[in-house]
């Protein structure tokens, strides 16, 4: 699983002129994690030269649990950064910092919640009388709030998830968080069965996920560089879900070499089974696609699970300016 990885983040860069012999652009992007197939597309842009194409030299720069991208994003020291969901974007509003959310690489948020088939818990109904819910810090200021005020989950059967699948796997009352391209593949491996997977966007948690991040003064002064690059990377998702991906993910594992080919392959199954990367408005606006009015849903709904405060003006976290015209669907097989 990609959380459990411990390796020092690296950089991949691509040739300085682009594909019309202009000097290209250097830019870096920074990832929020080690690299994996949930990186597929911008790993893709850069593989495949899609980025140079229009311009830029792109260098990505792998996170993980010893890097913090969004204060080099802040400090000016990398050009664009993969956030998590919305809620990081709504966040910097209230502290009046100037980013912005320019495009959605992930229509779906990909957490679940898993429960052992069998034990009387095989529908969404039925998991909030499981006996523990296995859920991080984070989840539980975030979505288990917004699950108990929508589906009446009792917050007082949280235990910590220390990404042990474990207590878990013990315990066949329980139910478990976990990334739908990750966690079910562990807990398959160790384990030996197949969890039931409930997708959290499914029942409504409807934020966008892996979002591309950049400063409002990157917006002002190189549109044309924010254009390519949100144009480039949908370009690379098409293209990493349903063409040739195989330089992908060589660089994949070149930055992360403890990541297995199988467990890339399940990951990018899970992507497409689940809808997360293309689907809904994505069809019709193309990858990377957001609205007005699925940025007001999950923050009316943030609101109303008292996560977030009222009257935060969301309108500054994010723009549509560089998304919805339709970019790559051409790629679609």
């Amino acid at each position: 699983m990609h959380r459990f990885l411990m390796i020092s983040a690296s950089a991949v860069a691509l040739a300085a002129t682009s594909a019309t012999g202009v000097l290209a652009e250097p830019v870096t992007f920074g990832t929020n994690w080690l690299a994996q197939a949930e990186h597929g597309g911008y790993y893709q842009a850069v593989a495949d030269g899609t980025y140079e194409a229009c311009g830029l030299e792109v260098t990505i720069m792998q996170g993980g649990p010893q890097v913090s991208g969004r204060p080099l994003l802040l400090a000016g020291k990398i050009d664009f950064y993969m956030g998590g969901n919305m809620q990081q974007a709504f966040d910097a509003v209230t502290q009046d910092i100037p980013l912005r959310v320019v495009a959605a690489s992930f229509q779906k948020e990909p957490q679940v919640v898993m429960s052992h088939p069998g034990e009387g818990l095989d529908t969404w109904e039925d998991l909030p009388k499981a006996e523990q819910y296995i859920i991080g810090d984070e989840g539980a200021q975030s979505f288990l709030l917004w699950m108990a005020t929508e589906y009446g989950f009792d917050v007082s059967k949280r235990v910590p998830y220390t990404f042990n699948a474990a207590p878990f796997i013990a315990n066949k009352k329980s139910i478990q968080q976990g990334y739908v391209t990750s966690e079910p593949y562990a807990i398959e491996k160790e384990g030996g069965f197949v969890p039931n997977q409930f997708l959290l966007a499914d029942y409504g948690y409807d934020t966008y996920s892996t979002t591309i991040e950049t400063m409002q003064e990157t917006i002002d002064k190189r549109p044309e560089v924010v254009q390519c690059f949100v144009d480039g990377s949908a370009k690379g998702w098409y293209t990493y879900l349903y063409g040739d991906n195989t330089a992908a993910n060589e660089m994949i594992k070149k930055d992360n070499p403890d990541i297995t080919d199988e467990q890339i392959a399940f990951s990018i199954a899970q992507m497409k089974k689940f809808g997360i990367v293309d689907s809904g408005d994505t069809e019709k606006l193309g990858i990377g696609a957001m609205t007005d009015e699925r940025v007001q849903s999950f923050y009316d709904k943030m609101v109303k699970a008292k996560v977030l405060p009222e009257g935060i003006d969301i309108k500054k976290s994010y723009t549509l300016d560089f998304v919805n015209k339709g970019v790559g669907l051409d790629l679609k097989k």
